[in-house]
């Protein structure tokens, strides 16, 4: 295609969002016009399975749920007035906590004011605030905050020792809906020896995110914590950024919060529209099923041209693949669906994976998201009349140019400057653009089976860490693993078992192998 047949494409597929100063370019996808035509009895189905959602249908037949995060940023079509209520009178207990928490009226016992976060949670409770914590945070911010996202020992023990000096006037929150998800409880368990250690006494610290009669929600009332911020079962993990989930994480560094929620409620405004070229979120889902056939073919490359924005794309990683990447369709029909996602920033990738995304496997399609502002303030000259923004502008779109040209397609946002209006809008964008394109390939976007399939399956391991435990204590002499495994009642399971032995050994713990590591058929096992 020309030079003048594409500006005239550009012109044809451009949408702009007056209110947000939101752009979305789908141009240089090479979809035609009865590709169009044909998906857009899809559309009209998808476009009312959204008001069913939105209306308080159950999306989520596993577990009996409504979905209803964008009751969040819209309390007023919240499906009942109790529900309403209880969204806006949420919304002022996080806005008058964090008020409390910077003004001092909350503090912990031996400071006048807390100073820093520690954020205890696993994928959304984590992934989310982490990405608007790093896209929003001021410089300046009252509390300076840090996450535990992993039940890595290392990893917990260069948390815990980079703030030790400020443990002492550090506020901790503790974000799980069940109260009993594995790698949070581990994270809270850890914190809490932590604070131990140190004569603190933990309870004084902490806070809670979770759900109504959670295991947590228990201990937090028994233990007298801080406080208590309710963790919907209405909002799923990869769709709580605007809840307390984030909200009171956002609150706390000083993160204007209603702000986030007003740019959410205008974009979900403009995704409602039952309207393929006026509704961006619906423009964003027509470009993937074209990318992938409908079958997620080509992966996505998320690059976004500013530091700020760093973790969109593994904000994006979670809300794309968790809720696309099923199995089976809502026929239970065997489909193997989804879209992998992945991305780092501009223009860093110049120098990195652009190569091959230039001249490599064509396995992908992108989508840049541009900044129109540089920074507050005055730009220097780097050359004359040139800044370093318009080095930035100019590797986007320069890479635009040479990934197209090589037959590659690509979406392009542009957004006015990084705020909480835009943040919260981008959330938003991305949260419908994922329900319309579960409504086209039939699968339910909200429901997690084969997160659930591996809980179940590390807790086998567990258990069966458990009992050979118990076998070599009980045995109190040398045993092979075959021996093992059998007294176990394993005999399935001897790879396992090895590999537990393997990382008990490692840590000098409770067992000592022998033999020939190479050969692990060689080894006996006894209690150390």
């Amino acid at each position: 295609m020309d030079a003048r047949s594409l500006w005239k494409r550009y012109q044809d597929w451009l949408y702009y969002h007056e209110g947000l100063g939101l752009y979305l370019d789908i141009s240089r996808m090479r979809f035609d016009d009865a590709f169009v035509e044909s998906m857009k009895p899809k559309f009209a189905q998808a476009f009312e399975d959204m008001k069913a959602l939105e209306n308080g249908a159950v999306a989520n037949p596993d577990e009996g749920r409504m979905v209803g995060h964008y009751w969040l940023r819209n309390p007023d079509i919240a499906p009942t007035p109790e529900l309403k209520q209880e969204i806006l009178e949420n919304l002022s207990h996080i806005e008058e906590f964090a008020q409390k928490v910077h003004n001092g009226t909350v503090h912990p016992p031996s400071a006048s004011k807390f100073t820093d976060i520690l954020s205890i949670g696993i994928g959304g409770s984590a992934l989310g605030p982490q990405f608007v914590s790093t896209a929003l945070a001021p410089e300046s911010a009252p509390l300076e905050i840090h996450f535990i996202d992993n039940t890595d020992p290392a990893g917990i023990d260069a948390l815990l020792n980079h703030i030790k000096d400020h443990l002492a006037t550090t506020l901790v929150l503790v974000i799980s809906k069940s109260g009993t998800t594995p790698d949070t409880r581990n994270g809270m368990i850890e914190v809490q020896k932590a604070f131990e250690s140190m004569n603190l006494k933990f309870a004084d610290h902490a806070v809670a995110i979770t759900g109504h009669d959670s295991a947590l929600e228990k201990q937090a009332q028994k233990e007298n914590w801080i406080d208590i911020f309710p963790m919907h079962d209405w909002v799923g993990g990869r769709t709580s950024e605007l809840s307390g989930v984030g909200l009171v994480p956002a609150a706390l560094q000083g993160i204007d919060i209603r702000g986030m929620l007003a740019g959410a409620k205008e974009m979900d405004d403009a995704t409602r529209q039952p309207d393929l070229k006026g509704n961006p979120a619906a423009l964003l889902a027509l470009s993937w099923y074209f990318a992938g056939n409908g079958r997620g073919e080509k992966d996505m490359v998320v690059l976004p041209y500013k530091d700020s924005l760093l973790l969109f794309s593994r904000y994006l990683q979670q809300l794309v693949m968790e809720s696309l990447g099923k199995e089976k369709d809502l026929a239970g029909n065997t489909v193997y669906q989804g879209i992998a996602v992945y991305g780092n920033k501009g223009s860093t990738d110049q120098h990195a994976y652009v190569q091959q995304l230039r001249e490599g496997v064509p396995n992908f399609f992108l989508t840049f998201i541009e900044v129109l502002e540089d920074r507050q303030g005055h730009s220097p000259d780097v050359e004359p009349g040139i800044t370093t923004g318009d080095y930035l502008l100019g590797f986007l779109y320069g890479t635009r140019e040479a990934v197209y040209d090589n037959q590659r397609d690509s979406i392009s946002v542009t957004i006015p400057q990084v705020n909480p209006r835009i943040v919260g809008a981008l959330i938003a964008l991305y949260d419908r653009a994922v329900g319309l394109y579960a409504s086209l390939i039939n699968v339910n976007a909200y429901h997690q089976p084969g997160v659930e399939a591996g809980k179940k399956a590390a807790s086998e391991i567990l258990n069966l860490q458990t009992r050979i435990m118990e076998v070599i204590a009980a045995e109190g002499k040398p045993l092979s693993l075959e021996e093992l495994a059998e007294k176990a009642d394993a005999g399935d399971r001897i790879e396992m078992i090895y590999k537990i032995l393997r990382h008990l050994h490692a840590n000098g713990r409770q067992v000592t192998l022998s033999g020939n590591l190479a050969q692990p058929a060689s080894l006996s096992v006894s209690a150390r």
